[in-house]
């Protein structure tokens, strides 16, 4: 399905990071199957026995600040989570025909921002694996608007820190909880 858009019509685009600009393959792959992994050795348990302690933990705060933070998760799970996160580096891979779409927004509006819910240490982590920063005037992180994009004092302090026309502004997500 071809997707056609006014460009006339539009001054800032809003873009998700992962699953919209970036493959979930490689968080998917961090959190589901090497993290569990580690965890298991780490503290000398099953997979079945560290999935029992982590799917709780997760579950509690999906959607909170504390499910997109590195230092929350390694200060619970006793982990070095962006020293693990380096070792997988190699699965951060852009979605097909991600990088033109870039290029394409970039070529028609002149306020292009990255709006994620991911870690400025995780963020940082994927620019220097993409070069994402490239394309954009603006990368910021929820965590430097005290909520999650699930939350509506995001959008708040987006408005307050760097107002823009939600009329006048395309914004993608992969979430259903965002959108």
């Amino acid at each position: 399905m071809e997707i056609k858009i006014n460009w006339s019509k539009i001054d800032t685009v809003l873009l998700d990071m992962d699953g919209t600009l970036l493959d979930l393959h490689y968080d998917n792959y961090f959190w589901r199957q090497y993290l569990p992994k580690i965890y298991a050795d780490k503290n000398q348990l099953s997979l079945q026995e560290t999935m029992l302690i982590l799917e709780p933990l997760f579950k509690d705060h999906a959607g909170t600040l504390n499910w997109y933070c590195v230092n929350f998760w390694s200060e619970q799970l006793e982990l070095d989570i962006m020293q693990h996160k380096h070792e997988v580096v190699n699965k951060i891979r852009y979605r097909p025909d991600a990088k033109l779409f870039l290029k394409v927004c970039r070529t028609n509006v002149t306020d292009l921002r990255l709006i994620t819910n991911a870690h400025r240490d995780v963020l940082n982590l994927k620019i220097q694996h993409t070069q994402l920063d490239q394309y954009f005037d603006t990368m910021l992180c929820s965590h430097e608007l005290d909520a999650p994009k699930e939350d509506q004092r995001f959008w708040q302090n987006l408005q307050a820190r760097q107002g823009f026309d939600p009329r006048r502004s395309l914004f993608i997500d992969d979430s259903e909880a965002v959108l």
